[in-house]
């Protein structure tokens, strides 16, 4: 009996060590068939920031009138002009601050005669906006900032950032997005009194179920760790320590050399997950994912990988060169999106949604001169000599995030279309590319409610569609034989949601995104929720439902529009 026990005790020792939190092996790319050899991490399981890609956000920006607490422009420095064709409020007329000027330039027309605006981010449909737009690029969570100096009890700047971090989690809450804090400060900033007395305590963020939570525990970072002055290693380490006994999954934004720094080692070794910071580096990206991975690994560290498009200050500081590392119409962040997938990495950190002060920002920006303030300078998309839609960098990190993440196949270089071909206003039949049926209103009913089904194409009107462009790539579907439009039930978020009909009120839930797969073929995504129109279960039988649901780059979520 006792051999029995003893070789059940050998055999628990092999499973244990071959299960061990950091190991060398080589594993086969479950969309290639292709072996890689890479170091995998296998520590924290799949979470709220684990396996997920967190972009970062800064909402700084106010205006003259926006009636926030501050109610003055502020981070106006801009490098590149914002699009802001979808919001509903935005600001003009008023001073905007150039570095490059001695006195504040004032912003009459864009280069196309229309009115020079900006947005404020003190706004909940502005806010709401970019929590969308990241939703439907497929980014998980938002890291959303806020600054040493800002946290000061009974300050204005204070009330400002308290303002942002309440609409942050609305929108969050609204559109199913996560989001935690990210202290960007000093080793000695008083941030224990503001997670304690305001995160926590006057607005409670933590308790929502828009918060990011790691292990079970509430996420907070502190980006700053070893940068030159920002304290010494003693400082950070109690306030990680310290945190951490708060029940706090705390992460690290630190420089990107950190794996070889002596001085700050205890700090970074106390940290639940290290993101290197890379704006400004220019290459070596996947070695350094690997080098970084294996050591975070060895330590039981979750390692988030940080990517950028590009990065210029030249509004800011005019010694520094326009364009300085140039964004190359996608191929430098693309770059790093590769050597991510290359090197086994599963979690990312993009930086940053809203940045256009350093012109790192991914969301809606002008595309060429003539939608940026005539007679100035600002770094448009088409810099690099292709010119780009607004949305490409979101498009292009939707992409870069289904590969990092094993959802598509590796791809060296991006192939992401530059702009978008869309189909024009008329009637259509829509097909499904999975099953090669229609899209159909059940029983050719009429009423509100009707079940929206795929059917064999008959011609009827209840298989007919009106698609009107609404404005930036968005549309409004509409039922030949019932003049009423495709919507989302119960204006519902949820993967599974059927689409049925309904009176057309304009709402998000009736909005469609269409934008182009290949051979013709398209998705269509609800502005709503960002999820994708597709038949329940991937059906290719006659009577399936169609639903909305996560994107998946399945045959089920993509649609061709046929002359009937």
């Amino acid at each position: 009996m006792k051999k029995i026990w003893l070789s059940v005790f050998f055999v628990a020792l092999i499973v244990i060590s071959s299960c061990s939190k950091s190991r060398q092996n080589s594993t086969l790319d479950p969309l290639t068939g292709q072996k890689s050899m890479h170091i995998t991490a296998d520590l924290s399981p799949d979470s709220d920031v684990v396996g997920k890609a967190v972009v970062g956000y800064q909402g700084w920006f106010s205006a003259a009138g926006d009636g926030s607490p501050l109610n003055s422009w502020q981070h106006q420095n801009l490098e590149m002009w914002p699009d802001v064709r979808e919001y509903k409020t935005t600001y003009a007329g008023s001073n905007f601050s150039q570095a490059a000027v001695t006195q504040p330039n004032f912003y009459g027309n864009l280069g196309n005669g229309q009115p020079a605006k900006m947005f404020s981010s003190y706004d909940q449909q502005v806010m709401n906006t970019h929590v969308l737009w990241m939703k439907q690029s497929g980014i998980d969570c938002a890291a959303l900032q806020r600054f040493g100096s800002n946290v000061v009890p009974g300050t204005v700047l204070k009330q400002q950032r308290d303002g942002i971090s309440l609409l942050m989690m609305n929108a969050a809450q609204t559109y199913g997005l996560k989001f935690y804090i990210m202290y960007d400060c000093n080793g000695n900033s008083p941030m224990e009194a503001d997670w304690t007395n305001t995160i926590v305590g006057a607005q409670n963020l933590i308790s929502s179920p828009a918060y990011a939570r790691q292990n079970g525990k509430p996420v907070v970072c502190f980006w700053g760790i070893g940068f030159s002055g920002r304290g010494p290693v003693a400082d950070w380490l109690a306030k990680i320590n310290w945190f951490k006994s708060q029940g706090c999954y705390v992460i690290g934004g630190t420089p990107g050399n950190f794996s070889t720094d002596t001085v700050y080692r205890a700090a970074y070794e106390a940290l639940d997950m290290i993101m290197p910071w890379f704006v400004g580096k220019r290459s070596n990206f996947q070695a350094s994912y690997v080098s970084d991975l294996a050591w975070c690994s060895a330590r039981n560290i979750d390692y988030q990988a940080c990517c950028y498009p590009g990065f210029a200050f030249n509004n800011s500081n005019t010694a520094k060169p326009k364009n300085e590392i140039p964004r190359n119409h996608g191929d430098f962040m693309w770059s790093m999106f590769a050597g991510m997938r290359n090197a086994g990495v599963h979690n990312l950190y993009i930086a940053m949604f809203d940045e256009l002060n350093e012109a790192t920002s991914i969301f809606k920006t002008a595309e060429d001169v003539s939608m940026q303030p005539a007679g100035n300078y600002f770094l448009p998309l088409d810099a690099d000599g292709v010119h780009v839609s607004s949305d490409f960098y979101l498009r292009l990190v939707k992409d870069g995030i289904r590969m990092v993440k094993q959802q598509a196949s590796y791809q060296a270089a991006h192939t992401t279309p530059f702009t978008l071909t869309l189909p024009a206003n008329g009637t259509y039949k829509i097909i499904n590319r999975g099953s090669g049926l229609a899209l159909d209103a059940q029983n050719q009913g009429t009423a509100n409610g009707t079940r929206i089904q795929q059917w064999t194409y008959s011609g009827g009107n209840n298989q007919r569609w009106i698609l009107t462009n609404i404005g930036n790539n968005r549309y409004k579907i509409v039922g030949v034989q019932s003049n009423r439009s495709l919507d989302v039930k119960d204006n519902s978020l949820l993967h599974g949601a059927p689409v049925q009909l309904y009176d057309y009120t304009g709402n998000d839930n009736q909005t469609w995104i269409i934008a182009p797969t290949t051979n013709g073929y398209y998705t269509i995504q609800v502005a709503r929720s960002g999820m994708l129109m597709e038949i329940a279960g991937a059906s290719t039988s006659a009577g399936a439902t169609v639903q909305q649901g996560g994107s998946n780059g399945g045959n089920n979520q993509q649609w061709i529009f046929q002359a009937p």
